[in-house]
């Protein structure tokens, strides 16, 4: 029979907690409690957990550097809490001195991770100050000049995942440079674009003056530049900025030429540009100097892809959240969902990777972009990459995509995310990535066997994007993460993942089936999408009980059985082949074995 225990731990961490009597665990409650590299406890204090599924829980919590780590006194209510200090957004002081009823003063602590935590501690002698003042000190470390914990972490791994991308490699793979295609340094100091990448490829055709006078007329200087080449049909995905039209129509010649330079390329009749944006917003874009290409483009059509920006996201997200969170209402479910509009804005943003991925199967090359081509553009162009590249889909495939379209070209994880910063409400935060990785989920809920990496990497890569525990997603571009030196003074989550242990393992989907060639095209409808319940609802524990899958569970099993045998199979050989086997079966051995035929052991094979 199960038992009726409830545990709350984040996935970013694997904490072990031993057992103990009941005396020690209230004298040591946190003592074994086991710190990363670097992590320091600051303070512990009994409280209460309110929490939101067991009720008032009395316990201990443990304030690091790192993290926020609770557990209860009552070894019959086993319930940790195990919570980074960088998901938490908000902290707020809960109640007053005057006030009344119970569990009514305390903390109230917003999580950026669809989660809230909330503490009741005693009233009398302000008990509150110092681990509220701690917390917002360690958890919003930038804002109080104190370097965030990828810094401070002193952790090693068996590999280094700052390698797992390499521009001048990775354009190689995909055939580039050709004759049609160069790679360029002109931004290696970042001049020409302050968050580019530092190599580019562009159109063998253009030369570098011509770049500097197209960069003048695309929005942060983010010119059109390669993404993907189909190997077959040489049809490019390339992305970029809106251009600089303004209320008085603006044109620019060199910009005009450099497109028609692109589309020339592989012969591509007409052009595509794909506007992320609903046409109203791109419209009104025109106010801030900015705009879309209007008819002076020849040889070039383009489509609004209708997609949302970064603020209408966050507040979906934030109803998502309210419906989710702590409970599910289950009477009003399908209507309180749909009215957050989130799988709406998911279907939206899958629909228009696929209609990028589908023009570029079909040989014609497309343009992509938004505002500033750090956002919808990052989600279209990995998107589409990641149907039509079956190289994406493998482990190491799928990090180099994300570093190389979100980390390297600039998403501005920083601003979105807000590592280290206090300010809770700015309206540069918005769940972009998080977005992103629900559409790939969404891709390997309709193609099981298509993806070398299972649901449990997403749901690391979401945890440590807020974590601050590595460097991967800390900053907003390239040149920054240069500036503070991010590849050589923090770890690279990619270490985590890649390193050769049984950790490794825990991200490959079993029932993985290569195909090379192979180009998905996921049902981009309300009907066939999801929410993916695993992440957003995971803090349930009558949900977290449900979601174990029988079919992958009762696969992992045989396969871990299959193991088992193999293993015992290599020991009898090895046995058989021991001096000590090899002198029972000589001739002069009265053993009744002499006169048994040698056994004969053939691989074990098994229908996995």
């Amino acid at each position: 029979m199960a038992s009726p225990v409830s545990v709350y731990n984040s996935n970013a961490l694997d904490t072990h907690i031993s057992s103990s009597s009941r005396e020690s665990l209230k004298m040591e409650l946190l003592a074994d409690v086991s710190l990363l590299p670097g992590e320091e406890r600051i303070i512990d204090k009994e409280t209460i957990y309110i929490c939101p599924f067991s009720g008032a829980v009395k316990g201990k919590v443990l304030i690091t550097n790192y993290r926020l780590y609770f557990k209860s006194l009552d070894p019959d209510v086993a319930l940790t809490l195990d919570v980074p200090l960088g998901a938490i957004g908000r902290v707020e002081k809960m109640g007053g001195a005057s006030s009344r009823g119970e569990n009514s003063y305390g903390l109230d602590i917003t999580c950026k991770d669809m989660r809230n935590l909330r503490f009741a501690l005693k009233q009398e002698g302000h008990s509150r100050r110092d681990i509220f003042e701690l917390i917002f000190k360690y958890a919003f470390p930038l804002s109080h000049s104190l370097p965030l914990f990828a810094y401070v972490t002193q952790e090693k791994y068996g590999e280094n995942g700052w390698d797992i991308y390499k521009p001048i490699e990775e354009f190689r793979r995909q055939g580039l440079p050709n004759n049609k295609w160069r790679i360029t340094f002109i931004n290696k100091n970042y001049e020409l674009c302050d968050t580019y990448p530092t190599v580019l490829a562009v159109p063998f055709k253009s030369k570098e003056e011509d770049l500097r006078r197209v960069a003048a007329f695309r929005s942060r200087g983010r010119i059109p530049v390669l993404s993907w080449i189909h190997r077959e049909n040489q049809a490019v995905i390339v992305r970029c900025s809106q251009p600089l039209v303004g209320m008085s129509g603006k044109r620019n010649k060199d910009d005009e030429r450099y497109l028609d330079v692109i589309r020339e390329a592989n012969d591509t009749p007409k052009l595509t540009i794909f506007d992320a944006r609903p046409s109203v917003n791109a419209v009104a874009n025109k106010a801030t100097g900015g705009g879309y290409e209007g008819d002076e483009y020849q040889n070039a059509e383009l489509v609004f892809l209708d997609i949302q920006n970064i603020h209408v996201m966050r507040e979906s997200l934030k109803k998502l959240k309210d419906i989710v969170y702590p409970n599910v209402e289950d009477s009003h479910w399908l209507s309180s969902l749909e009215s957050t509009h989130w799988l709406e804005h998911v279907k939206l943003v899958l629909s228009g990777a696929i209609q990028v991925a589908d023009k570029v199967s079909s040989g014609q090359s497309v343009v992509v972009h938004c505002s500033d081509g750090w956002d919808r553009t990052a989600q279209l162009t990995s998107l589409a990459m990641l149907m039509l590249d079956s190289h994406y889909r493998t482990l190491r495939g799928f990090q180099v995509l994300i570093e190389k379209e979100w980390i390297s070209f600039g998403h501005k994880f920083a601003s979105r995310i807000g590592h280290g910063d206090k300010n809770h409400a700015d309206q540069d935060r918005s769940p972009i990535f998080v977005q992103f990785i629900d559409c790939v989920w969404q891709m390997t809920k309709q193609f099981p066997t298509a993806f070398e990496f299972n649901e449990r990497l997403l749901l690391t890569i979401l945890d440590h994007l807020y974590s601050c525990c590595f460097g991967t997603f800390l900053y907003n571009c390239e040149s920054a993460r240069d500036q503070h030196e991010v590849r050589l003074k923090t770890v690279s989550l990619w270490s985590l993942v890649n390193s050769k242990t049984e950790m490794s393992e825990m991200y490959l989907n079993p029932f993985y089936t290569p195909e090379s060639g192979r180009v998905l095209y996921p049902v981009a409808s309300m009907r066939h999408l999801e929410l993916w319940v695993t992440y957003y609802i995971r803090w349930n524990p009558r949900i977290r009980q449900q979601q174990q899958s029988p079919v992958e569970q009762r696969y992992k099993e045989l396969l871990a059985l299959r193991d088992e045998y193999l293993k015992k199979l290599e020991e009898l050989q090895l046995s058989d082949s021991s001096p000590s086997s090899r002198l029972a079966n000589t001739p002069n051995s009265s053993s009744s074995t002499s006169s048994t035929p040698p056994q004969q052991y053939t691989q074990l094979q098994t229908p996995l």
